[in-house]
């Protein structure tokens, strides 16, 4: 599927190496413009600082903040890219591991940052997210696609391919969980997603999976702090 819009994966090693039915791998295979890059911190990736050099390239990253613009809100338009091409970059890896790759790449944190506002919560069923609007990469590539053909950015010819995709990719997973004849058989059944609690408390809070600015960092102590005397 074709995009105008070429999408980079950053994949931390676990998820590069041991990630046997990872997303993102899925997601690459469907965009031909796309690129897998493996590592933790990016600044002398020539390939990863090559494309962010390149004058032709309009690069973002695609992490949600205070500072992140909206695309489902129209916060970036055409023509602001002045004919170049959007990359966006995504950091596939659990939220602990993508913090810690952001924070070792500087060139990364002074990218402009992009989010959207699902449309959908995540139909991901054999794991569960640590947040409510945490999405799998190939989820939040469909997002991203959704809002930029809305914005005018790009054009989403198959929006149901990736969806489609995911979800045989479940099935698969969930046939195999239902052999008793194989090592990974599950007695009970796949909770349904909406059905599930989240962390709560301390670890519920979503600047737990943000990877902040120091004027963010800041802010977010000082609203702990008032939480906390609260």
């Amino acid at each position: 599927m074709p995009t105008r819009t070429k999408f980079v994966l950053l994949m931390h090693p676990k998820e590069f190496k041991r990630e046997k039915a990872g997303t993102g791998r899925l997601t690459h295979l469907c965009l031909p413009t796309s690129e897998i890059h493996m590592g933790i911190g990016f600044d002398t990736h020539e390939a990863v600082q090559a494309l962010l050099r390149d004058p032709a390239n309009y690069p973002v990253l695609l992490y949600p903040g205070a500072t992140a613009r909206n695309l489902s809100k129209g916060e970036l338009a055409p023509a602001e890219l002045g004919g170049r091409c959007l990359v966006v970059i995504l950091l596939d890896a659990t939220w602990s591991c993508a913090r810690k790759m952001l924070r070792l790449s500087p060139t990364l944190q002074d990218l402009p940052r992009i989010m959207f506002t699902p449309d959908a919560p995540s139909r991901y069923i054999i794991k569960q997210q640590p947040q409510e609007g945490c999405l799998s990469t190939l989820e939040a590539t469909h997002e991203t696609l959704l809002a930029l053909a809305r914005s005018g950015l790009d054009e989403y010819p198959l929006p149901d391919q990736l969806v489609s995709l995911f979800t045989r990719m479940q099935d698969y997973q969930i046939r195999c969980a239902q052999d008793p004849d194989r090592a990974g058989y599950r007695r009970h059944a796949y909770s349904a997603p909406e059905t599930r609690h989240g962390p709560r408390g301390a670890s519920a809070r979503r600047s737990n999976y943000l990877a902040k600015t120091a004027g963010e960092k800041n802010a977010a102590s000082a609203a702990d702090s008032i939480t906390a005397r609260a």
